[in-house]
């Protein structure tokens, strides 16, 4: 079993840990090309602060982080297990793990949550269960990184859903200088 303590090392040197969707046996990655948020260029669509600002959604920090990891688990298939719950559980009650929600009234309806090292959130996953919920907890993911002066967000991964806010696809020793920078 890994610990929380080789986890916060694993992100200083570039890795992190998943587990495999059939076994539950975690693995270290580190992608050759890495998806990032710069925040000083990042981008929220204006369909997104339109929603947010039509709706009477509520946004909260760490509201519920535990309510949180387990709806980003809930899919069909998930490398999020029982023991990377565990262990990110661990790392919000070390002060490391942090929520973004959304919330509507008393149901959490979209949310993510990471790892907040220096000036770098390494976000590790997103659900909804209404449409664009997600898109909204990222928003204000990135309002308030970007208030408290954090210089990126690992997203691990490029993808088409990332795109609109600006997400860059940069090779691995870039994104480690990046890293290195960022948390000094």
């Amino acid at each position: 079993m890994i610990t929380a303590h080789q986890v916060l090392h694993g992100y200083t040197i570039g890795i992190f840990p998943m587990a495999e969707p059939d076994t539950g046996e975690i693995f270290w990655y580190e992608p050759k090309k890495r998806g990032v948020i710069f925040l000083e260029d990042s981008n929220i669509p204006k369909s997104v602060r339109k929603e947010i600002r039509l709706n009477n959604f509520q946004f909260e920090i760490n509201k519920d982080f535990e309510a949180t990891i387990k709806a980003c688990a809930e899919r069909n298939e998930t490398w999020i297990s029982d023991e990377i719950i565990e262990l990110y559980i661990n790392l919000y009650e070390m002060g490391y793990g942090h929520s973004f929600e959304v919330w509507d009234g008393q149901q959490l309806i979209g949310g993510l949550y990471g790892i907040a090292l220096g000036r770098v959130f390494f976000g590790e996953s997103m659900f909804h269960r209404k449409n664009n919920a997600s898109k909204m907890a990222l928003a204000f993911c990135i309002d308030t990184l970007k208030e408290n002066n954090f210089h990126l967000i690992d997203t691990q991964y490029y993808t088409e859903h990332l795109k609109q806010f600006n997400t860059q696809e940069i090779p691995q020793q870039v994104y480690m200088k990046e890293l290195t920078l960022a948390l000094h």
